[in-house]
């Protein structure tokens, strides 16, 4: 993106005074302020919609018009279980909704302005046409602007793809949404709302912005697999009933129905809706802002943690420990006043260096370079002193001094960082390093370890997550920090400015300690990364994170950090404390560890709902079940149990695929149904009895298998799953005996009861044998894909 000139501006403003409060409420009454596009959560009428309106809701709707046309009112039961999943998704929802809006409001950006004489901060939106704005390394610009005084050095990432830094100087156009690196400016806001060159860019990335997630894709593939054959699979089956098998219209619709209600698994997206929304929630209450819900999916993934060291190991707050000079008539002190008089920085280093020196100084400066995480230095030309430099030593001297390197290595490996004061006599030129200089002093600094670094790291490394600490600082320094927190293989670091890009990937594999890390390397290490096979998660506070964060499975920020970051990442840190990370994570297991255990009750009736349909296409008899015998069995054995496991502790590591985890839980139960449901119909059909019978023993061998998978599923039992597997079975049993002719269940001739007594018992066995079997198969699938690459790899 080209420098792009705008030297006349709407109206004239004073610099100093910007817009007085009338001028202000003109534009705000005109529509002049810079309005936002709100998409942080969905609106209540959205939820409603969302809700209510969906594919198998419509489905639902007409079967139960059906339902009502035969007049066999006692089957619409399962619409009960319907409007039910309805009122707890839309109540879940909103009370997320409620709970995001009010930390969102805590985390939302500002903006530094000019009115009436005053410089203040306030909201984004509050911004109007020709506020004079303020704008400061760590900043994302919010309006277009102008500037009209100061320099500074943007980056334009986010909107071009480059992330090269730019140099913008008086009368050049600032793009909203890019962010500024170094430097400081007055600007003048040029435009505002949906007049702004970032508007449509966001609405077209809120429009199509999807966060990873294996979870939401496994689950639109089962409901697009099944919206794609229930409807085509209904009417062969009312066919079939109908026409060839001369079953009454009555009869025909009810088990059409009762077939295609048991195939929609009505309480997977809401299962998953509302855990989504209660890990939010639960997030919420330790001051973590949620940004995008699938985030909480990844964390619980994550095998690789890469952290910035500031801001998350350390406190981000420098302080000056001393300063050793190579001079003694040399009045440091003056000298940094005047820097820090004429840059004007605000970094962690520049706020240390303002508290030991202050900012106070009348020399006259003719040239600033401000501080640039890519150029790792910052420089100030005076008009009677010459040029001074404050960065590091590597990249301010071409010729390196070996007794200086040595004595830079020593403080390094205390956990000092040093910076460089240096002198020259020639004037700045923009993107050319120094000529000549002349080494002053060595000013030590030092950032505080956070106290609860050390158990956090710890944790992390107990669960097998390993961590990768990412620093612009010296190695040796960064080495120093992460042996004193107790970061695993922390003698393994390295140099990052030494190595190419090529030498990166076999780095990010060897190395756990990574110093002098520019922002495009980060960016690069954490691609390398998840290339390898690793799910990343990415913590950092400053601008020179963000492209890193961007490129994450899961990015998160701390609410002290900068603008750019807290927009960019999937969650946000409101209290900066890095020791809830922990806390994150578990929760993030727990909800996918319970979702997939839930899951699988659900497809559980699916699998053999869908299945049966497809045989009795073929077979002599007619669907088995009545809606509202499959509204009992998927009540106690499904939806309710699902809700409550789904709401519970666990916290183990999430592993394999979520659809293939999901399925090896309910193939098993499935099948045992299919195979029980086949031995009915052939007894059944050996000793003549009607269908009614054999409708009540695949009833009861079905709640049996259901109850059998739901025990498997507990397992291992805690005294609340106890209670619930107990609860679910007495459920079951009270309303076979108490209330069989609201379930269409007969009394069972004796050899029936005794089949089923027996099948009951031989569940069980059966089940974990194809559970066995199935776990084999997939076990010799992947000898044979192992076996397989090693021979491409030979080849």
């Amino acid at each position: 993106m080209t420098v792009e000139k705008q030297k006349e501006t709407r109206v004239q403003v004073n610099l100093r005074n910007g817009l007085n409060q009338k001028q202000v409420a003109e534009r705000m009454q005109a529509h002049l302020y810079n309005e936002q596009l709100k998409q942080t959560t969905k609106s209540y009428q959205q939820i409603i919609k969302d809700n209510v309106f969906t594919l198998f809701n419509f489905i639902n709707a007409i079967l139960a018009a059906a339902i009502i046309f035969v007049q066999s009112y006692k089957n619409l039961l399962f619409l009960g279980v319907i409007i039910s999943n309805i009122a707890i998704g839309i109540f879940q929802e909103i009370r997320a909704k409620r709970v995001l809006d009010r930390l969102s409001l805590m985390a939302a950006p500002s903006a530094t302005v000019i009115r009436d004489g005053v410089q203040q901060e306030i909201d984004i939106e509050e911004v109007v046409l020709d506020d004079i704005m303020v704008l400061q390394s760590g900043d994302q610009i919010c309006s277009d602007a102008i500037i009209k005084e100061g320099r500074l050095e943007v980056n334009e990432s986010l909107l071009s793809g480059e992330s090269d830094v730019i140099i913008k100087s008086c009368g050049d156009l600032l793009y909203s949404g890019s962010f500024v690196t170094s430097g400081k400016a007055i600007t003048q806001v040029a435009h505002v709302g949906k007049h702004n060159y970032i508007y449509e860019i966001i609405k077209e990335a809120k429009t199509l912005k999807r966060h990873k997630s294996q979870l939401r894709d496994s689950i639109n593939v089962i409901l697009k697999l099944i919206g794609f054959i229930i409807i085509p699979l209904g009417v062969l089956l009312f066919l079939k009933h109908y026409w060839i098998a001369s079953y009454s219209f009555t009869e025909s619709v009810v088990s059409t129905v009762a077939a295609l209600v048991g195939m929609i698994p009505e309480g997977l997206v809401l299962l998953t809706s509302v855990a989504l929304a209660v890990g939010s929630i639960n997030l919420a209450k330790r001051k973590t802002l949620v940004q995008e819900l699938y985030c909480i999916e990844t964390l619980a993934r994550v095998d690789m943690l890469c952290l910035d060291k500031t801001g998350t190991i350390t406190k981000g707050m420098m302080q000056v420990e001393d300063v050793i000079t190579l001079s003694n008539d040399l009045p440091i002190k003056t000298i940094l006043a005047a820097c820090n008089h004429a840059l004007q920085d605000d970094n962690a280093t520049a706020q240390a260096l303002k508290q030991y020196a202050g900012c106070e100084s009348d020399w006259r400066s003719e040239v600033l370079l401000p501080f640039s995480s890519v150029r790792k230095y910052s420089g100030v030309t005076f008009q009677e002193y010459g040029t001074y430099y404050i960065g590091a030593y590597e990249f301010l001297f071409a010729q390196k001094d070996p007794a200086v390197i040595k004595q830079l290595e020593q403080y390094a490996k205390q956990g000092i960082r040093v910076i460089v004061l240096a002198h020259c006599q020639e004037s700045i030129e923009e993107d050319k390093p120094p000529h000549d200089l002349k080494l002053l002093a060595y000013l030590l600094l030092s950032d505080p370890i956070r106290a609860e670094a050390s158990e956090t790291l710890l944790y992390f490394e107990k669960q097998g997550v390993d961590i990768k600490i990412i620093s612009g600082d010296h190695p040796a320094t960064v080495h120093a920090i992460a042996q004193k927190a107790g970061v695993l293989h922390c003698d393994a670091y390295v140099d990052t400015s030494t190595l190419s890009d090529d030498q990166l990937s076999d780095a990010v594999k060897k190395y756990a300690v990574f110093g002098r890390v520019s922002p495009k390397q980060k960016q690069l290490m954490v691609r390398l990364l998840k290339e390898q096979g690793h799910t990343v998660a990415m913590s950092g506070d400053g601008v020179n994170d963000v492209m890193a964060l961007k490129e994450a499975d899961c990015s998160i920020a701390v609410a002290s950090g900068s603008d750019a970051a807290k927009n960019i990442a999937n969650l946000v840190l409101l209290d900066n404390n890095f020791a809830n990370m922990p806390q994150i994570v578990l929760e993030g297991r727990r909800v996918i560890n319970n979702i997939q255990r839930a899951a699988s009750l659900f497809l559980v009736k699916t699998t053999f709902s869908t299945i049966l349909s497809i045989l009795v296409l073929f077979l002599d008899t007619r669907y088995p079940f009545m809606p509202i015998q499959l509204t009992l069995i998927s009540t106690l054995t499904i939806g309710m149990p699902s809700f409550f496991l789904a709401l519970e502790p666990n916290y183990e590591r999430v592993k394999g695929n979520f659809i293939m985890n999901v399925l090896g839980r309910a193939l098993p139960g499935a099948l045992s149904v299919i195979t029980y449901m086949i031995a009915v119909n052939i007894i059944c059909s050996i000793l003549g009895y009607r269908d009614e019978i054999a409708s009540t023993m695949v009833v009861l061998l079905t709640g049996a298998s259901g109850l059998n998978v739901l025990l498997r599923v507990c397992n291992p039992f805690t005294w609340t799953r106890k209670l619930l597997f107990f609860s679910m079975c007495f459920g079951f049993i009270a309303a076979v005996v108490l209330v069989p002719g609201l379930f269409s269940l007969v009394e069972l001739p004796t050899v029936a009861l005794l089949f089923v007594l027996g099948g009951t018992l031989t569940i069980p066995f059966y089940t974990a044998l194809l559970s066995s079997v199935l776990s084999r198969m997939q076990k010799a699938k992947h000898i044979v894909e192992t076996m397989m690459k090693k021979e491409d790899a030979k080849d």
